[in-house]
């Protein structure tokens, strides 16, 4: 009876620990995950065509899950069609009035060779710099832009007040290259954090 008492309590720890890990497997998907999800719902001229990628802020944890993919549309008026997801379901598809972007040029699609970097791991160059060592990150928020050689990822970061836990603080952004992961530029206030 020990022994089967034993067995039946060893299948019910190891069942919760394999349910618990799937659980953090089953993390929010990257944003680069979500443009091949968006592939779905754009025409085949648009396919994989990113002009821009953008988070809202994230909520309760550092990773956002409101994400919206625009992609050079050709069959669009503006030539640009969004996909928003949310928790990984897309929620709308729209195609926005980018009124601006061919005065800025930002309406051309990203060079896709030169975007290896996903939103996790510029989530993670960005909350390991040694500036931010003595903070408590609470969220971020993502956009994937064009750079001047090559697209990169604004982490806008934001961190709990020093004085008054019950608050954040936005403390600036750090600007990592989207081709090898590197920190290009760094704008960081963290004594916002005061």
């Amino acid at each position: 009876m020990k022994n089967h008492f034993r067995t039946w309590s060893r299948t019910l720890i190891v069942s919760f620990l394999l349910m618990a890990c799937g659980r953090s497997l089953a993390a929010e998907p990257t944003a680069l995950s979500l443009v091949k999800e968006g592939n779905k719902h754009v025409g085949e001229d648009a396919k994989d065509r990113i002009v821009q990628i953008w988070s809202e802020k994230s909520v309760g944890t550092m990773t956002p899950n409101i994400w919206h993919i625009v992609y050079y549309d050709p069959d669009a008026s503006l030539k640009a069609t969004e996909v928003v997801f949310a928790g990984g379901k897309k929620q709308k598809v729209t195609r926005p009035a980018r009124l601006l972007e061919p005065i800025t040029r930002s309406h051309k699609q990203l060079d896709r060779s030169k975007i290896k970097i996903d939103s996790d791991r510029a989530i993670e160059t960005a909350i390991k710099d040694p500036l931010l060592n003595n903070l408590k990150l609470t969220n971020t928020q993502l956009w994937l832009e064009r750079g001047e050689d090559a697209p990169h990822w604004k982490v806008r970061l934001w961190a709990q007040r020093v004085h008054d836990a019950t608050r954040t603080a936005e403390i600036g952004q750090v600007y990592i290259s989207a081709d090898d992961g590197k920190v290009i530029e760094r704008d960081l206030h963290i004594n916002r954090a005061d």
